[in-house]
Parts: structure tokens; C-alpha cells; sequence
């Protein structure tokens, strides 16, 4: 298990015990070790520049590294935002980090570049739930899942998400988001 996840096994069994012996602002409490806010503000410049509800950005960011900044996926994928280099590359070439946006594995750079391409899915597909699509599986795959019409009715929106991974994804970010607003807002 990766420092992560063992931190967010950790808070888990701590909110279920405040859940048991505690009352409700305990509970709250433990529900922040699970759903932290780390960089908050480097985020929230970020979040700012890019035009982002940071509760998105966090949401992401738990989901694809549960805030290991040396996180690395099977698909090569790394840091915070789970960027791979080739994506990191082509994003950095188009919004270029204040610092040079070397460094795929620094936090600086990484968030930088993650939050630059939410705001480009956002953007290129007006919908929260396709923009996630993309970011976890890629434009490609969402263009071609546009086009056919077991996965979309009207070229726009996804009636169905074909690979379960990205399914699994969307729906994870989305719930992390909503603990987010719950808890910080």
C-alpha cells in the first residue's frame, strides 16, 4: 500500500471510531483527515488562474494520487495530478508554468499543469462528468465514445461510459467533490 492510502486507511478507522465515541464535530474532524486539503495555496492561485471550483482540484488530486507527490500509475502516469509526460509536456508547452515546468513530479508544475487541463476538458466538452471522462481516459477515447451512439445520444453528453475504470473514476471524483463542498464550504 502506498504512504497514501495507508494515511487514508489511518483516518478512515479514526472517523469510524469518533463516529462510534464522539460527537458530531469530532466526526467532521475526521471526515478533514480523510478528505484534506494539502498546497492550499498553491491550489487556490492555481484553481484562481484557471478559473476552477478548487473543490475539483482537490477531488481530482485525491483521486488519482491520494496526495502522493511521488505517486506513479501502471499507465505511467505521475505525481499529484497523475499527468502523463507526454500530456505534461503538450500542457506545459501550451500554459507554461512560472517556474519551467520541468519537473512532472513537482508539486508547483504538476498542479499547474493538471489544473490547466481540467480547465481545457472543461472547456472543450461543457460538461463536468465528459471533461472527467477525458482526463481519466483520454481525448481520444472520448471523441470516439461521442460518436457512437450506444455511449451517446446526442454527440455532447455520455449516456453510458464504456470502460468501467473511467466509470468507477467519474463517479469517485464527483463524490469527493461533494464531501469537499460539505466540509469546507
Amino acid at each position: 500500500m502506498r504512504k497514501g492510502g495507508l494515511a487514508l486507511a489511518a483516518a478512515f478507522l479514526v472517523v469510524a471510531l469518533l463516529g462510534i465515541f464522539a460527537g458530531p464535530p469530532l466526526v467532521e474532524t475526521g471526515w478533514k483527515l480523510l478528505y484534506p486539503r494539502p498546497y492550499e495555496e498553491l491550489i487556490g492561485r492555481e484553481a484562481q488562474e484557471f478559473s476552477l471550483d478548487k473543490n475539483l482540484v482537490y477531488a481530482v488530486m485525491r483521486t488519482e494520487s491520494k496526495f502522493d507527490a511521488d505517486a506513479e500509475s501502471h499507465a505511467g502516469a505521475k505525481g499529484l495530478m497523475q499527468l502523463t509526460p507526454a500530456t505534461f509536456q503538450w500542457i506545459a508547452s501550451l500554459y507554461p508554468p512560472e517556474n519551467g515546468g520541468e519537473d512532472v513530479l513537482d508539486p508547483e508544475d504538476n498542479i499547474h499543469c493538471g489544473c490547466a487541463l481540467l480547465r481545457l476538458l472543461l472547456d472543450q466538452y461543457g460538461s463536468l462528468e465528459v471533461a472527467l471522462c477525458a482526463y481519466n481516459a483520454g481525448m481520444g477515447n472520448v471523441a470516439s465514445w461521442l460518436e457512437e451512439e450506444k455511449y451517446s445520444s446526442d454527440g455532447e453528453s455520455l449516456h453510458t461510459i464504456p470502460y468501467p475504470e473511467t466509470d468507477s473514476y467519474v463517479k469517485k471524483v464527483k463524490r469527493a467533490m461533494e464531501r469537499y463542498e460539505k466540509l469546507y464550504e
